[in-house]
């Protein structure tokens, strides 16, 4: 590994897990942190940390003028951004490549061909490889209504109304007729307007009876592509992902060979390095699948990838980083058992998923066979309400898809968080409803079953 000294440009547990693997690399790490995050984990762990201003987001983390001066300040020669903030800002890889620091994650170019989204569903359109019915351009508060009432009367109610800059299930909203279209559209202008600066967006039709499935992809700057199989991510609220699993219980050898080879193709139509999301909708009743959007980053989610491919992600991404080939090709990539990740969030599922911030007074994660907890907190730590509410993603793995389920049951009875409300009580509820442990649930699991009633 080249690379003497990086700073990690992120905060929580996915900070916390890029500063382990500096330390097991040799590598010494820098951490930023604004006010809130003083005291947090991994600003304790770093070799090396500096505040960067106010807890607001837009006033730390988000300021690239501050990320990059302390990178020079440390004299780091590569900045890892995580996901979230500045992780998919092609104007900040930008600065760092003219500054001649290394971004852990593709280039500037690359970046911008799959930013915003509605670019890059007409490039794979383009690409011929199926994309869900909508609007090829980006239309914004100035498009002509009559004319766009027209186009979606072509498309078919209902529809989906995405921002172009959207991540997280930002901004996203569904109009089911033309009453609500014109509400709809000027919602997605101004949370993405407000969230990402950008109030473009773009419209497609909505599929109601689908799975969220997403293809980890890796590719090296010398031309090497290799994905790792699927993860499906379809247990969601507000379009934001609750449970993940690996792989995915449609999966059959021939669809992800078929599948597979889209996102393959996708990081090669982008001219892509280092780590790439590719999300598709699976279209349950007539098996058909769509090219969903692409997200240039690793994904919160990725630990299920890692526990059933034994590949070490964020590794593979500062070796990709310093000019490594990948060293293995697709046929080497083996898939071994089961994993289920449920993402313990500081909310109160009984009143809506409300953020639950403050105090944890007592928090002792589970352990034993099969678990494991990337996590970011710990007893006396103060969550704040400025950032996402994730305390820890709870990750289980065993030999068969039940047996990883009882494994994370075990592991929910045992975890004990104290001073605050978690969603733990809807995680123990979910798996078990009928549609989940049957494996064919969709998007829409949480709305259109009854668990709500017994959290």
């Amino acid at each position: 590994m080249s690379f003497k000294k990086i700073l990690v440009a992120n905060r929580g547990e996915i900070a916390l897990r890029a500063i382990r693997e500096c330390k097991e690399l040799g590598i010494q790490s820098v951490a930023v942190f604004s006010e809130a995050d003083s005291e947090a984990l991994f600003v304790k762990l770093a070799d090396e940390a500096y505040p960067i201003g106010e807890s607001y987001a837009t006033k730390s983390y988000l300021d690239m003028d501050k990320i990059i001066n302390a990178a020079k300040q440390s004299k780091a020669e590569a900045i890892y951004p995580g996901y979230g903030f500045l992780a998919e800002n092609p104007t900040f890889v930008k600065r760092c490549e003219d500054e001649g620091i290394k971004f852990i994650g593709p280039p500037a170019e690359a970046m911008g061909k799959a930013k915003p989204k509605h670019r890059a569903r007409a490039r794979m359109k383009e690409s011929g490889i199926p994309v869900v019915p909508g609007t090829d351009e980006a239309l914004d508060g100035d498009a002509h209504l009559p004319d766009v009432l027209e186009m979606v009367d072509q498309i078919g109610y209902p529809v989906i109304v995405k921002p172009s800059g959207a991540g997280g299930g930002i901004g996203i909203k569904v109009a089911w007729n033309r009453e609500e279209l014109a509400e709809t559209m000027k919602y997605a202008e101004s949370r993405g307007k407000s969230a990402f600066g950008m109030a473009s967006f773009y419209i497609e039709k909505y599929l109601t009876k689908i799975k969220h499935i997403e293809f980890q992809v890796l590719a090296d700057e010398h031309g090497n592509v290799v994905h790792f199989g699927e993860r499906e991510c379809s247990v969601q609220r507000r379009y934001q992902k609750l449970i993940e699993e690996a792989p995915s219980t449609i999966m059959t050898k021939e669809l992800r060979e078929k599948m597979g080879a889209d996102a393959v193709k996708v990081a090669k139509v982008l001219g892509y390095a280092n780590a790439l999301t590719v999300e598709f909708i699976y279209a349950v009743d007539t098996d058909e699948y769509y090219f969903g959007e692409c997200n240039t980053r690793l994904q919160v989610e990725h630990p299920v990838t890692e526990m059933i491919t034994g590949v070490n992600l964020v590794k593979e991404q500062f070796r990709i980083a310093a000019g490594e080939k990948l060293g293995y090709g697709q046929d080497d990539i083996q898939f071994r058992g089961w994993s289920i990740e449920c993402r313990i969030n500081a909310e109160d599922p009984a009143k809506g998923f409300v953020p639950s911030p403050g105090l944890l007074t007592a928090y002792l994660p589970p352990g034993g066979w099969g678990i494991r907890s990337d996590g970011g907190v710990y007893p006396g730590f103060t969550v704040s309400h400025f950032y996402d509410s994730l305390l820890t993603k709870l990750v289980s793995w065993d030999t068969t898809r039940e047996k990883a389920i009882n494994c994370m049951k075990r592991a929910l009875d045992e975890f004990i968080v104290e001073g605050l409300k978690t969603n733990i009580p809807f995680h123990k509820v979910a798996l078990r409803a009928p549609e989940f442990l049957g494996g064919d649930y969709t998007t829409r699991f949480i709305d259109d079953s009854d668990i709500m009633t017994k959290v």
